[in-house]
């Protein structure tokens, strides 16, 4: 069925992009770098960029597509090396370091013109212009984290219901991790697992506030250190597998899809891969358990569409986003993809009428969860979320760095980083 959405998208594109074809553009090449990479998301790209080269005849794209888990170094170290694209997937969290280097364009007077531009929700132009009120990037849709649970799983260790609480989600991975090799909670301990660690924290907290007027962080607070303790000691007390504290985005879903754990947070894109390998009726997706203060705090985050300031073609480079982010493109692009799209519109397509949504939109429609967005402003963030939580929040898990000492050390380095910001401004 997707795959049939997807051509008819294209197939739409493809008119009009066409219908609105400029003149030929002789051997121009356009680098593109897709970072959040998987086989189903490189080839709906593939298709997408395929309608901008028929539209502009005369240009290729040179699609560039890095693992995720070595993402980050990867195109860090292509950047170092003049290497850079014309258009690159910019997830939030590197969008201001690479903003504040001056090495993005500001897609502002495009945006300006764009006839699509008064059709964006809110919340893109919002989250566009996280950096100086500027458009760095156009968002091509939004991650908000919900809970995934097993309901096999949940009947056979005599659960009735999902957690609503944290003190349910903790007893819910006691009991199922009781099954003879079976896990409560599927942990993302390497790569891009901070979500986790800050969802716990600010839940806890029962507040999403960073920092104090004065700059310091918040993150050596009690609420904080409950948070991140409660997920070490899920891991040691052996609610989640052993190896998890390596696992990645593809083992955290291949350990849910699997059986191997019945609980897993996630965003929109998870349920992809999860609905094609199981059984509808055997899992369900509610909204995050909530903390001692009645409040959960889901993290929400996106990526854009972004545009390198050193680009040799930038009207064309805009065009190939303004491709990708079209109302065709972008909804055949989230459809696949499961992020919830930009546009006003595509709120009420009857492919989010799927019930496995209802716990996302669950959430945004509780005014006692607050979608945390964290602070990606920071133009340090992006080597705190991909490198330093990764090593830190690791050696807590096993047992050589102590709760308290974590959130010491981030509360440090993040003070200093927000201290710094607020002197410049």
């Amino acid at each position: 069925m997707l795959g049939k959405l997807l051509l008819a998208a294209t197939a739409s594109l493809a008119v009009t992009i066409g219908a609105t074809a400029g003149p030929a553009f002789a051997d121009t090449t356009l680098k593109l770098t897709e970072v959040i990479t998987s086989p189903e998301r490189t080839e709906t790209l593939k298709q997408i960029v395929k309608m901008f080269e028929n539209a502009n005849p005369g240009v290729h794209v040179e699609i560039t597509s890095l693992p995720w888990g070595q993402a980050f170094e990867k195109f860090a170290t292509m950047v170092s090396a003049g290497d850079t694209p014309d258009v690159v997937e910019m997830p939030d969290r590197w969008l201001s370091l690479y903003a504040n280097n001056g090495m993005l364009e500001s897609l502002e007077p495009y945006l300006a013109k764009w006839e699509h531009t008064k059709e964006l929700n809110d919340r893109a132009l919002q989250m566009g212009r996280t950096v100086a009120n500027t458009a760095y990037g156009l968002p091509y849709g939004f991650y908000l984290r919900a809970l995934f649970y097993n309901k096999k799983l949940f009947a056979e260790a005599g659960i009735a219901a999902p957690p609503k609480t944290v003190d349910d989600f903790v007893e819910d991975a006691k009991k199922v991790s009781a099954l003879p090799g079976k896990y409560g909670y599927c942990l993302r301990g390497g790569p891009g697992g901070l979500n986790g660690w800050m969802m716990f924290g600010a839940t806890m907290t029962g507040d999403a506030t960073f920092f104090r007027p004065d700059g310091t962080s918040t993150m050596e607070d009690a609420g904080w250190v409950k948070g991140i303790t409660i997920l070490t000691d899920l891991y040691k007390n052996g609610y989640a597998p052993k190896d998890s504290v390596n696992w990645g985005y593809n083992e955290i879903v291949s350990g849910f899809y699997s059986g191997t754990c019945a609980m897993l947070d996630q965003d929109q894109d998870a349920l992809i891969g999860i609905a094609g390998r199981m059984n509808k009726d055997d899992y369900d997706v509610v909204p995050m358990p909530k903390g001692p203060a009645g409040k959960a705090f889901p993290t929400i985050g996106y990526a854009t569409w972004s545009m390198f300031s050193n680009s040799a073609n930038k009207d064309l480079a805009w065009k190939l986003i303004a491709t990708l982010d079209g109302p065709e493109g972008n909804l055949a692009w989230s459809k696949k993809n499961g992020t919830l799209p930009i546009y006003k519109s595509a709120e009420s397509d009857p492919f989010y009428a799927d019930p496995k949504f209802k716990g996302w939109f669950a959430e945004l429609g509780d005014p006692d969860v607050v979608p945390l967005l964290m602070p990606m402003y920071l133009k340090e963030f992006g080597v705190f979320a991909d490198s330093i939580a990764v090593k830190t929040t690791q050696q807590a898990l096993l047992g050589q760095l102590s709760p308290g000492d974590l959130a010491k050390q981030w509360a440090a380095y993040l003070t200093k980083a927000q201290k710094k910001f607020l002197a410049k401004k």
